[in-house]
């Protein structure tokens, strides 16, 4: 196994897009829903207007232009390929930090949030607020390569991130994450690897006790019910992906329509937004963030990660020092007492009043301050 770091340059063949466009050309459409909002899904009108937009005004070109000026590397950990970001501050102290995306997210979460963290005097900020960054992929998500054995979940991820900041040569970084890549991190937090000073996440991992339960306050009743409502109307996909991800990537590897769909419905799920997920992302985010699910068929790979990992979806034993966002309309909001049983030296919380899962995505100006307050305290 080679520990090259090597340059990786997008150029996807024109073939590819040519079969995108003819798939949707001849995609067979359901019938429309029969409720009058998004109870049964995504309403047929809404990914019609976005797979039109797709079809007839995207261009996968620039999104391919602006990944490959940031700088992409892939390299190999564990016997497979990883793809990942590398974006260097100029300031001589910035500290080297991991950030990890989900599902149904990639590293493109993190394009408006890569300059303020890399040059933070350029974007109000301090020289000593500066980061170097490294966003990888996930395996079997993005241009990462997919795993061909069993066994990659988010320990052995953990574990991989650790060997790529020490390949980087970094001795002395930080990790963050939502989504897998709260639990990829709070794993790393978990394993306290050699170098690591501390991590923030902005979806905790963190459950009630009974005894929490008996008396809960109004704050604890407000995390429990979205909790609740999360496994009751919202889970769906979760329990598919973790039970028959190979099932479901037949439908999904083979429909450009039924990818879109799959994701486009969690952009209106889990964003802050007032109806509609276009109050949140624009559609060319949207569909560059689903071309890095259909340009690499990755459907099933991505969704095996809940076959291999849903169970570990829990709370972690933590002792590095860790810092926490809640945003308002994240899946999971637990509250600080509930993620002090596990989290044994929180340094900094922060419940904030707008934003939702895709915290870097859909409130870069917020994501950016909360890191940067979290991380001063741990420099």
């Amino acid at each position: 196994m080679s520990d090259a770091v090597t340059p990786f340059i997008l150029n996807m063949p024109e073939s590819a897009l040519e079969d995108l466009h003819r798939r949707i050309d001849h995609a067979r459409w359901p019938e429309a829903e029969l409720v009058e909002d998004w109870s049964q899904g995504a309403p047929l009108h809404k990914v019609r207007a976005l797979v039109d937009h797709w079809r007839h005004h995207y261009d996968w070109r620039r999104c391919e232009a602006r990944l490959n000026a940031l700088g992409q590397y892939k390299t190999e950990i564990d016997g497979l390929g990883i793809h990942f970001l590398h974006v260097r501050s100029k300031e001589a102290n910035a500290l080297p930090l991991i950030i990890t995306h989900g599902w149904p997210g990639s590293v493109l979460e993190f394009m408006k949030i890569i300059g303020p963290l890399t040059d933070p005097v350029a974007h109000g900020g301090r020289a000593e607020d500066a980061f170097h960054l490294v966003l990888p992929s996930l395996p079997g998500f993005g241009f990462s390569d997919k795993p061909k054995e069993t066994g990659w979940g988010i320990e052995r991820i953990a574990r991989a991130w650790a060997v790529l900041m020490a390949r980087l040569g970094y001795t002395r970084w930080a990790a963050q994450g939502g989504d897998w890549g709260s639990a990829v991190t709070s794993a790393i937090g978990e394993q306290a690897p050699e170098g690591c000073i501390g991590i923030h996440v902005n979806m905790p991992m963190a459950r009630p006790t009974p005894e929490d339960m008996q008396s809960p306050s109004p704050r604890e009743m407000q995390a429990f019910m979205a909790l609740k409502h999360y496994q009751e109307w919202d889970s769906g996909y979760s329990k598919q992906q973790s039970t028959r991800p190979q099932t479901l990537g037949y439908a999904l590897a083979d429909s450009a329509v039924g990818q879109a769909a799959w994701v486009y419905e969690k952009m209106w799920s889990w964003t802050d937004n007032q109806g509609a997920p276009e109050d949140a992302l624009t559609l060319d985010e949207m569909i560059d963030n689903i071309m890095l699910y259909w340009l690499p068929g990755n459907a099933t790979s991505s969704a095996r990660l809940y076959w291999e990992s849903f169970g570990s979806f829990a709370p972690k034993e933590i002792h590095v020092p860790t810092g926490v966002s809640i945003f308002p309309k994240e899946i999971m909001r637990p509250t600080r007492k509930w993620a002090e049983a596990v989290m044994h030296n929180i340094v900094y919380w922060n419940e904030l009043d707008k934003g939702g899962h895709f915290a870097a995505w859909e409130q870069p100006d917020l994501y950016v301050q909360e890191i940067r307050n979290c991380f001063s305290k741990m420099r």
